[in-house]
């Protein structure tokens, strides 16, 4: 049975109207970006499979073209539109924290900065300016290393302090391990920073570790 004989509540882009994306599954989801079948499955069929294959919805995002296309009905322009939906979703995180918004929700920051790094293939390192009402003046990534690390020099990151005119910082990096749990190299790093920043007489409010679905703060933990 094709999708638009099914009832009308089960159908998935109907579903969504009445009842809001939260109630879609993530094979319903999927379906509706693929919005077509192939002969003898359903967009539901393709979608259900495709996450099977992939092992869920997150391995099949970061799928590269060559293993998204290789499913019959998929191809360049499919995996572009995908790319791009992620990327927006990105970019509509990064909305919350834009130039003179004060930072006054932490999940926000959390939910903007998982976003950002937790799934690269390598170690980054990030810095969130600052001014002395919590406003965001700039995110930039700085450093970017291995799998296993990366060098972090704090003169660089004073630099760009001071041209920031920054008033604070948050330190940000990812674990692309997925353990979130920081190192004894971290909390060294975190300190120097600390006191080089100082010096200058910008404060260091937190220094966040991002794993796989799971953040560490070096403020919530007392390591500050």
């Amino acid at each position: 049975m094709i999708i638009s004989e099914w009832p009308e509540l089960e159908r998935p882009r109907e579903k969504l109207l009445q009842q809001g994306p939260a109630a879609l599954s993530d094979a319903e989801l999927l379906a509706i970006f693929i919005r077509t079948g192939v002969p003898g499955q359903t967009a539901v069929d393709v979608a259900r499979n495709l996450l099977s294959r992939f092992g869920g919805l997150r391995e099949l995002l970061a799928a590269s073209p060559e293993e998204l296309c290789e499913t019959p009905g998929l191809g360049d322009a499919k995996y572009v539109q995908l790319q791009a939906s992620i990327e927006m979703g990105r970019r509509f995180l990064a909305q919350k924290l834009k130039r003179d918004i004060a930072l006054t929700s932490t999940q926000d920051t959390k939910d903007f900065l998982q976003a950002q790094l937790r799934d690269r293939p390598h170690e980054v390192f990030c810095v969130l300016f600052l001014d002395n009402r919590h406003r965001v003046l700039a995110f930039e990534e700085l450093f970017r290393g291995t799998l296993n690390g990366t060098a972090v020099y704090p003169r660089e990151i004073l630099k760009r302090a001071l041209k920031h005119n920054a008033a604070a910082v948050i330190l940000v990096h990812n674990h692309p391990s997925g353990v979130a749990e920081p190192s004894a190299t971290d909390e060294v790093l975190t300190q120097r920073l600390r006191e080089a920043l100082t010096l200058v007489d910008v404060r260091l409010l937190d220094h966040l570790v991002i794993g796989d679905g799971e953040m560490v703060s070096f403020s919530e933990r007392g390591l500050l």
